[in-house]
């Protein structure tokens, strides 16, 4: 990738920077809640449909398979033909996409326009990190880089209940319409707010490692897709994720080789981006990630709560995320990413492992309190990672790294609710039982709690004043 013009990848003002941010925001939300809320409403697709409900995973799938297979695209497409006009296009289809879903009078009409709204997801996540990028210089990266996590942090805690109250009181299809008004929002703004630009020398399209990087990641997305449903069988389950890792070996020595590569591999080179991103950022990730498929079952199944009252529990887990946010740049600012990462990581693996130790007998404000907690750090954690990996990566490797970044971010979610699911069902399994009991979820919290330990102390690996420009701190200080 040939580096931006600088006329391009300077922002004019410390408010255009902040109103990109969030106007991308508004896009990452609608399609993060698109994706945890449709959980909550499947049996009643099924039943709309005349299939089962098992039937209807096939909707979540589709839409995850299209995604991996375009997101290796993305970046070279913004390149190609500017990111702004790329970004109008995935919130144009995913908002039509969204309304078929809605109207969708069969299996397969749902099934192709999930197919669609996959396509439009796959384009959104990584171009939009790439408008972010080239619109806030590093002075404004840390305040942009906040917005535009707010949504991953409060989609998934928000989804589920949101999705149970519209379909009990609506209809499922309701779910999908409510993507139509956020759409025309986004679409609006972009196309009066975000400056369009375009690479001056774009290079040709890289297909050997399109082809090399889509499959392996499909494969091993569909995997570990597949492990939180204990009724697929194992071998093929093992052998999709040992294709898609043998795969993904293949197109990372392609992509080292090529002349002009798909995905440039050097901002592994970067320290900051490497940490954050590959190593123990990726690991944090997957414990972190965990954490929302796990709470709601843990106060259902565990402790026998109501959707209703599961919702309000996780409500406190919500406002926890929300709080952070003011907090986030002074801490950054007094102490660094360095230090942030590591404290802060101590305590939002604490927190989740604390999770194994209550009980339906536990006072219900103890447990709202470490709700609170867990909330709280797990927001500052993500914000330090996703701001500190692109501290020190330079115009000419941005959309490389936005793509890679979104990427890996893909593979330690599922792969963190994926673990999840096969330590429930294995702890199960080995107190011979036919259902899920509180002591299975305490296995699950300590064993999530504990990667995350191993992760932050990964953090010390940061010299102390890594993203110091970003983040205005003074080492020593």
């Amino acid at each position: 990738m040939t580096a931006i013009p600088n006329t391009e990848a300077l922002p004019e003002t410390a408010s255009n920077a902040r109103r990109v941010a969030l106007i991308v925001a508004i896009a990452f939300f609608m399609q993060l809640l698109d994706s945890t809320i449709i959980s909550t409403s499947l049996p009643q697709m099924g039943e709309s449909f005349g299939v089962s409900a098992v039937a209807m995973s096939i909707g979540i799938t589709v839409y995850m398979l299209t995604m991996a297979v375009l997101v290796p695209l993305s970046g070279w497409l913004a390149d190609r033909f500017g990111a702004r006009n790329i970004f109008l296009l995935a919130i144009v289809l995913f908002t039509l996409a969204s309304l078929a879903c809605g109207f969708s009078q069969n299996l397969t009409q749902f099934v192709a326009a999930r197919v669609v709204q996959g396509l439009g997801s796959a384009l959104m996540t990584p171009v939009g990190r790439i408008l972010v990028l080239r619109n806030a210089s590093k002075s404004e990266l840390l305040n942009a880089t906040a917005l535009i996590t707010w949504p991953a942090l409060f989609a998934p805690v928000v989804g589920p209940v949101l999705g149970g109250f519209i379909t009990t009181y609506l209809s499922w299809h309701w779910n999908f319409f409510i993507n139509i008004p956020l759409g025309v929002i986004g679409l609006a703004l972009v196309a009066r707010f975000i400056p369009g630009d375009r690479e001056a020398d774009p290079k040709p399209l890289d297909w050997p490692g399109f082809v090399l990087t889509s499959a392996g990641l499909a494969l091993l997305l569909y995997g570990l897709e597949r492990i939180a449903h204990p009724e697929e069988a194992v071998l093929p389950t093992v052998l999709l994720i040992a294709a898609g890792i043998v795969i993904g070996w293949l197109a990372v020595r392609h992509l080292r080789r090529a002349r002009h590569p798909l995905l440039d591999l050097s901002s592994f080179k970067v320290l900051t981006f490497a940490i954050s991103t590959l190593a123990a950022g990726t690991i944090f990730r997957v414990a972190i990630n965990a954490t929302p498929f796990l709470l709601p079952l843990l106060f259902q199944v565990g402790f026998g709560l109501s959707p209703v009252d599961a919702g309000m529990m996780i409500l406190a887990y919500f406002l926890g995320n929300l709080g952070m946010k003011t907090v986030t740049t002074p801490t950054l600012r007094r102490f660094g990413f360095r230090s942030v990462l590591v404290v802060n990581g101590l305590i939002a693996s604490a927190a989740i492992m604390a999770c194994a130790a209550i009980s339906p007998q536990t006072p219900q404000a103890l447990v709202v309190a470490l709700m609170l907690i867990a909330g709280l750090s797990r927001s500052m954690q993500f914000t330090a990672l996703n701001t500190l990996a692109f501290a020190d990566i330079d115009a000419a490797r941005r959309s490389s790294a936005a793509t890679l970044s979104s990427m890996l971010q893909q593979v330690a979610m599922l792969f963190g609710v994926a673990v999840a699911a096969a330590i429930l069902n294995l702890s199960q399994i080995a107190r011979d039982r036919p259902a899920l009991d509180l002591v299975d979820f305490r296995v699950a919290f300590l064993v999530f709690g504990a990667i995350g330990l191993v992760a932050a102390l990964r953090f010390l690996g940061l010299p102390p004043g890594a993203g110091a420009e970003v983040s205005g701190h003074a080492p020593g200080n």
